[in-house]
This record gives C-alpha cells, structure tokens and sequence, in this order.
C-alpha cells in the first residue's frame, strides 16, 4: 500500500518481501525521516508516502476487526496511523525495511541512503528543473531501464585526479574536490529543510553533515538525463548531466570538474548485490 505520490519498484520490492515467510504476520515499512513527525505519529507506524506491505494471513485477520478498529480512532490522522493502531490491537510490531524511503524532507538533495529503492515517495525537489510531477517520472526512467538497486550509493576515492566521486544510481552523481572518506560522503549535506520547516538538523531521524564552506570543496552534481539497456553487453547504461550552478573561485591547483559536462555510469545487472559486502572502489 501506498501513498498517490508513492513510486513502486516492483522487481526490489520482490527481492526484500521474498525472505519473509509468507505464511505469518508481517507489517513492513519504515519510520520517517523526521524525528518531529515520528514523535507527533509513531516511531512504531509505517508511513504511507514511503509505502508498507501485509501479508496475506495479517490482511485476513485485519479485515475482521478493521471496522471496529477504525472507530475507536476517531483521532488519528491519517490511513497509515489507523493502520498501524489496528496492527497494534493485533499485537504485530512494525518490521522495518531500509528500501522504504518516506521522504519527509523539503527541498534540494543529492544524495540517498545507502541501500535499495523499493517504494519511496517522490517529491519534486529532487530534480531542480523539473516540475514536481516530472520529477517522479524522471525517477521511474531507471527502473524500467532495469536498474535493480537504483538509489543505492557507490563511492569512488580518485587518487590521481584528486576527486571523490559518489554515485547514487538512476538519480545523481557528485564530484567533489579533494578526497573525503566514504564515512564522510555517506551523510547528507544540509542541503535541505525538514517537514517542519524551523526545526533545525537535530530533528532529523539520520545523521547529516554541514555544509562545506572551503569555496573549493562546493560539489559539481550531475543530475539522471536518460537511463537506457544496451542488450549486446547485457549493461544499463546512464547519462547524467551537470546541474550549472554557479560556483565560486577556487585557488586549488587540480583539474576543474567544471570542464565536464555529463557522465555516464555502466552497470551490470545484479539482483543479488545487496546479499554481500558493498565495497567502496579506489581508482
């Protein structure tokens, strides 16, 4: 179940449902994004925007008792938090997938938790020239290119240019002046607002980082223009073209990544990557 601006890929989310046992209570989905909004709602509700599953038997139990259920919340909010009182009358705890993006931020960011895209709700600040409803179909273009763990972080650490790269695959890719530690890169930047636009970043459910503000360590980000199969290598191939935004003056003698203008990304189909080690690649 999901929300109207939630995105389904279908493919991971079969691969993360399929180690469950079909045959017992299962409620899966993921808390918010939002310390606040967990606190107003539940640390223990799957949020509708980023999507929850039921199995079957749980389903059938709920559909006996749900009408009851709902009317002794006349309080709560919305579906997902009648849902997850009615989960709670049945004695199932919320078990919580990390493919399963609530997105409850606002404004621009670059970067993904690392792990699978299964659901996930769209907002349209993801891709800045984009209208919020172009943002969620550039979102889907991946995925039906096959990209099977699209989303998902790699982290490249140059040593001859004096780069670091990060990938977020089917969505961003970021080049930053000098080498930073795959520590370091796997936290967001504070690029962005919280649902509740005066808190600050102690309110966020995960770890950010503050903006850098050496004029030199300003990231180039390479936004997802076309993804695309390339059926005789067995590969998906995808472009992404630089975001010009102005930078500032940089006095650091190394090559300008302001010189390119789009990068593409080979990868290789492979379902079962998120069953071993990711591994950070030294170039």
């Amino acid at each position: 179940m999901g929300d109207d601006d939630t995105v389904f890929v279908t493919d991971n989310l079969v691969r993360i449902l399929n180690k469950y046992d079909h045959n017992q209570y299962y409620y899966i989905g993921s808390s918010s994004e939002s310390h606040l909004q967990n606190i107003y709602f539940s640390y223990g509700m799957a949020y509708g925007g980023g999507g929850f599953a039921i199995s079957y038997p749980l389903a059938k139990a709920l559909e006996k008792i749900q009408d009851r259920c709902i009317q002794r919340y006349p309080g709560l909010y919305g579906s997902d938090d009648r849902m997850q009182a009615c989960m709670a009358e049945l004695g199932v705890p919320l078990t919580k997938e990390l493919g399963f993006h609530q997105v409850n931020f606002q404004c621009g960011t670059s970067s993904y938790p690392v792990g699978v895209f299964a659901p996930s709700r769209c907002g349209g600040a993801n891709f800045p020239e984009h209208h919020p409803s172009r943002s969620s179909t550039t979102a889907e273009n991946p995925h039906e290119a096959g990209f099977g763990w699209s989303n998902a972080a790699i982290h490249l650490l140059p040593q001859t240019n004096g780069w670091t790269i990060s990938v977020s695959w089917g969505f961003a890719v970021q080049i930053f002046r000098g080498v930073m530690s795959p520590r370091e890169i796997e936290m967001p930047p504070r690029t962005f607002l919280n649902w509740y636009r005066r808190a600050d970043y102690k309110a966020y459910a995960f770890n950010t980082r503050p903006v850098m503000r050496n004029p030199c360590q300003k990231p180039f980000i390479f936004y997802l223009s076309t993804a695309r199969t390339q059926s005789h290598t067995n590969q998906t191939v995808s472009e992404y073209t630089q975001h010009r935004d102005p930078h500032p003056a940089c006095k650091w003698k190394m090559a300008d990544p302001a010189d390119i203008d789009q990068v593409e990304v080979y990868k290789k189909p492979d379902p079962k990557l998120w069953d071993r080690v990711r591994k950070v690649l030294h170039h």
